[in-house]
């Protein structure tokens, strides 16, 4: 039994049985053996905010405290409904963060995860959080003093788990249909729309696009990686798109596109002519497990026409990239292209780096 299964041994004794979050690299194992649950039991959440906010009313139907996991990027998405809902001074709702620490004191991780992970025991205490850091040895005690505690209290305890505390086990689910490879689409954007801008979401997408800008040329001026902000990237581009008159493209992907989903119908609602939204489809958290997302459940089509957009196509057959990417770069914006994708990406793929040398050349 892998630590993940014991830890859910334990919530189950103390009648915890209720998951709801956003799923995370460093708690991947556990957010996989979660998938196996009945979908009244967990819930994958479009934002963290959202899911402190179904935890709440789980524990207001039943008494019972839930557990909320998310990555500590996500824990200011989470402070609204903490602090002005279910802190113990106001309706006093007990609740188990489960929170993936990246960033974490002397261990080494990518930079985007340094500031947040310097402040996230800050931002607890500024809570009145009560947080235990996993212990392998005690980790048993550990969460039923952490229980114990939210019971008493009426408030969010945390437990925090940094980069290798639990075990890596993959899932192995594959997707039966055969649709695009996202680098091949990559590649095919950036020959096809030379001059464009492009602002891509956090996690494979800007890593792949920034491999594939080195292999193609030495100087990289036309992207802005997102390396943080999940969710944001459709507003950063609008915010581009409205002071240039070059072509501005997003690149997002499915999971930060639900988690943030008002952001498309301020975006179609302001955008003019040179904004164009891509989404890379593939129905699952790709970057952290592959833990399936519910844009399955959007018409994209009726959706992006109800908010706005002028024009809405899309792609999944390889064969015809080419001409699906000429009339979407020649439509006039804001344009949306839902572009059906396979989950995997390049092998060995890069880390983005000097990201002060991107931002002077993609301002130049």
């Amino acid at each position: 039994m892998d630590t993940s299964q014991k830890i859910l041994k334990i919530l189950k004794k103390n009648r915890i049985e209720f998951f709801t979050g956003v799923p995370d690299s460093v708690l991947e194992n556990f957010c996989n053996s979660l998938t196996k649950l009945n979908k009244n039991k967990h819930i994958i959440s479009a934002n963290e905010g959202g899911a402190v906010s179904i935890a709440a009313g789980y524990n207001l139907s039943t008494k019972k405290i839930p557990v909320v996991y998310f990555q500590n990027s996500g824990l200011g998405n989470t402070i609204n409904p903490i602090a002005s809902l279910i802190h113990k001074e106001i309706y006093g709702i007990p609740m188990i963060l489960f929170i993936g620490w990246r960033g974490a004191l002397n261990i080494k991780d990518e930079i985007q995860h340094k500031v947040q992970g310097k402040i996230t025991l800050e931002q607890l205490n500024l809570l009145n959080i009560k947080y235990k850091i996993f212990n392998k040895n005690s980790f048993n005690k550990q969460l039923k003093q952490l229980i114990k505690y939210s019971k008493k209290s009426n408030h969010p305890v945390a437990f925090l788990f940094k980069k290798g505390d639990l075990e890596t086990v993959k899932n192995n689910k594959k997707n039966s249909k055969k649709y695009i490879n996202r680098s091949h689409f990559i590649s095919k954007l950036i020959s096809i729309s030379k001059r464009s801008k492009i602002i891509a979401t956090t996690g494979f997408t800007s890593r792949e696009l920034f491999q594939i800008r080195q292999k193609k040329e030495n100087k990289i001026k036309n992207d802005f990686y997102m390396v943080g902000g999940m969710g944001h990237s459709s507003m950063v581009a609008l915010g581009y798109s409205l002071g240039s008159k070059k072509q501005t493209v997003c690149l997002d992907g499915d999971g930060s596109f639900l988690m943030h989903m008002g952001a498309l119908a301020i975006s179609s609602k302001f955008a003019t002519k040179n904004f164009k939204y891509i989404l890379l489809n593939n129905s699952c958290h790709e970057s952290v497990g592959g833990q399936p997302t519910a844009v399955d459940k959007i018409n994209l089509k009726l959706f992006s026409e109800s908010i706005g957009y002028k024009k809405y196509f899309i792609l999944k057959d390889s064969k015809l990239i080419k001409h699906t990417l000429n009339l979407f770069i020649k439509s006039k914006g804001p344009s949306f292209l839902n572009v059906l994708i396979n989950p995997g990406s390049l092998k060995n793929l890069m880390r983005i780096k000097n990201l002060g040398e991107i931002k002077k050349n993609f301002t130049s």
